[in-house]
């Protein structure tokens, strides 16, 4: 890609290799096209890789966005729920992209919202393969590089539902007491995201996670909620994602946090760019 001197694209990410899993659509696909966009290469990981039944977007997309700005992408077919598919997709990472993993964006989730009283154990069992147990098994199959090589940054995609509600009386919102199981899957995570921090810090890797103050209505959570949620309730995507990656590339002190997007734009002194890296007209 020839140089253009006009280019006003952050690029904080030159020379790195980033794996994000959930990356055909929303959050992680626009988290996936800002690392490209400000140098890296990257794995993308989802469950399909053209065309969803459903939802619209796919690795495939991602992927010629990301090649758009100049960066090598892989695309991987895994399901993280699969111990197997997490067994085999950081291999497939480091072979694709010809070199160890700087960047891990654990981004993909399983949320079902349903009531408590009769929430099946198969479902719960899928909440918590998705949202902690996958998470934790691809850190630590990208730590042993990292470590050896004095840095990396590993990002846990959060959720404001991790929080409990106070009462009784209890707020708990439009969607009330379903999304609690997802809501305790995000606040283990959280709490793994501290723990590993701790443990890491001085070997130059750093744990953080991020989650949206309001809802970012992806295609997915645009599904679920959307048309419970009021315009205030809402953050953009291009908030998101700039409160995220700078999480991504941040320093050695800044570990084994539970961060809020919105807030880190005020911490971090950051402008909203779009997901091409360029300031936002």
């Amino acid at each position: 890609m020839t140089e253009d001197p006009n280019d006003t694209r952050l690029r904080r990410f030159e020379g790195r290799r980033a794996l994000v899993t959930g990356a055909s659509r929303g959050i992680g696909a626009g988290i996936a096209e800002r690392l490209a966009a400000e140098g890296a290469d990257v794995a993308l990981v989802a469950r399909t890789r053209s065309e969803h039944a459903v939802l619209e977007g796919s690795l495939e997309e991602t992927a010629a966005r990301c090649e758009a700005n100049g960066a090598r992408s892989v695309v991987i077919v895994a399901d993280i729920t699969r111990t197997d598919d997490r067994e085999r997709l950081v291999g497939e990472a480091v072979e694709g992209l010809g070199g160890s993993i700087d960047v891990l964006v654990n981004n993909a989730a399983a949320a079902i919202y349903q009531p408590m009283a009769d929430y099946p154990l198969k479902r719960r069992h899928l909440t918590f393969e998705a949202n902690v147990h996958a998470p934790l098994d691809l850190a630590q199959a990208v730590l042993p590089s990292m470590i050896e090589a004095g840095e990396g940054w590993i990002l846990n995609l959060s959720s404001g539902t991790a929080r409990p509600w106070d009462g009784p009386p209890f707020e708990v919102g439009s969607l009330g007491t379903t999304i609690a199981i997802y809501g305790a899957s995000k606040a283990a995570l959280d709490r793994l995201t501290n723990g590993l921090g701790a443990e890491l810090y001085g070997s130059g890797v750093r744990v953080n996670a991020v989650q949206p103050r309001a809802a970012v209505l992806s295609e997915g959570a645009a599904k679920l909620a959307g048309t419970k949620l009021r315009p205030e309730q809402v953050e953009s995507i291009e908030q998101m994602v700039e409160g995220s990656v700078v999480l991504a590339c941040c320093d050695e002190d800044i570990t084994g946090r539970s961060t809020v997007s919105l807030d880190n734009l005020i911490e971090f002194n950051l402008a909203v760019r779009g997901l091409d890296a360029r300031p936002l007209r």
